[in-house]
């Protein structure tokens, strides 16, 4: 088995990271890899191995299909790089979706709860908010405290806030769509890019109150295990490794925006240089080029991929 440098993070894809045929050619090569899409498949009662390996695409990009299939690409690369590679990981970490992934590889969640409660998470988000009622759209060039004080400017009683803080002078923001098309004009006025998103719900904002009400009810039936490693959650971009938080903090998650650029700035302040981002695509790795040049991401989602790690003689 390889020996990879240490210490190293671990990052983890979420949403938008989809595309049909993840997976397939890593299970080819992989039991390892197999055998988690096959738990996955048991644990849901469908073969969403064969939504991700052949499906349609808009099946596919449905918010409850999206997020057990990200989730499990991820865990079957994990598992294929771990039966490959002798990895000594100081932290993980992921995007939105992606912190079940690394709570998953830190041994806090088991993969088969995991599954399951991220299926019902994307099904809960889904139906939190009649369709047309929200909106997302991404804002570029703002500094995160005029944006906030755009949010409150043009609120007018509805929600709008910043929902992931992607890093780079990218934010996203969420909440009722009449809010987010005021703050996209407002936004233009201001010089700044506005891109309104193709979203089925304005997520991480505190619409989703429903839907987090109904994942802290399925939660209440999962056991949390001491972590091998701590994950820096999403909510407080701080490095969590005590099991008793891991609820709470995944609940308050879904109203919660996304600190992603705060998550890279403390795992550099951690001392983390490399990291490797695990799953399909690599979102994550061109995020945080935006952030910060002293982390090196390498993204690995295949087995020739696993090739470029770095061994010591």
């Amino acid at each position: 088995m390889q020996k990879v440098k240490s210490p190293t993070a671990l990052f983890f894809p979420g949403q938008g990271s989809q595309k049909v045929g993840m997976g397939k050619v890593l299970c080819e090569e992989s039991a390892e890899a197999r055998a988690v899409f096959e738990e996955a498949d048991d644990a849901l009662g469908f073969a969403l191995s064969t939504m991700c390996f052949s499906g349609d695409e808009a099946q596919l990009a449905l918010t409850a299909n999206t997020q057990p299939a990200i989730l499990t690409t991820s865990i079957a690369t994990l598992r294929a790089l771990e039966a490959r590679a002798d990895l000594s990981v100081g932290l993980a970490m992921g995007h939105s979706l992606g912190e079940f992934s690394a709570l998953v590889a830190a041994e806090a969640l088991r993969f088969g709860d995991a599954v399951k409660l991220v299926r019902l998470r994307g099904e809960a988000m889904q139906h939190a908010v009649e369709p047309g009622v929200g909106a997302m759209a991404a804002i570029i060039g703002a500094q995160l405290d005029e944006l906030e004080a755009a949010c409150a400017e043009i609120s007018d009683a509805e929600v709008v806030a910043p929902a992931n803080e992607n890093g780079g002078g990218q934010t996203v923001v969420a909440g009722h769509a009449g809010a987010v098309t005021r703050l996209v004009a407002a936004a233009k006025e201001r010089r700044w890019r506005a891109i309104p998103l193709k979203v089925s719900a304005p997520f991480h904002c505190s619409l989703m109150a429903p839907a987090a009400a109904r994942l802290a009810a399925a939660l209440d039936d999962v056991e949390v295990s001491a972590m091998r490693f701590p994950v820096v959650s999403n909510v407080e971009a701080e490095p969590n490794q005590d099991e008793s938080r891991v609820k709470a903090l995944l609940v308050e998650q879904v109203t919660h925006r996304v600190r992603w650029e705060a998550s890279v700035r403390k795992a550099l302040h951690m001392g983390i240089t490399d990291a490797y981002e695990i799953g399909h695509g690599n979102v994550l790795r061109g995020l945080v080029k935006r952030i910060t040049k002293d982390i090196n991401v390498t993204s690995l989602s295949s087995t020739a991929d696993f090739d470029v790690l770095d061994v010591p003689a």
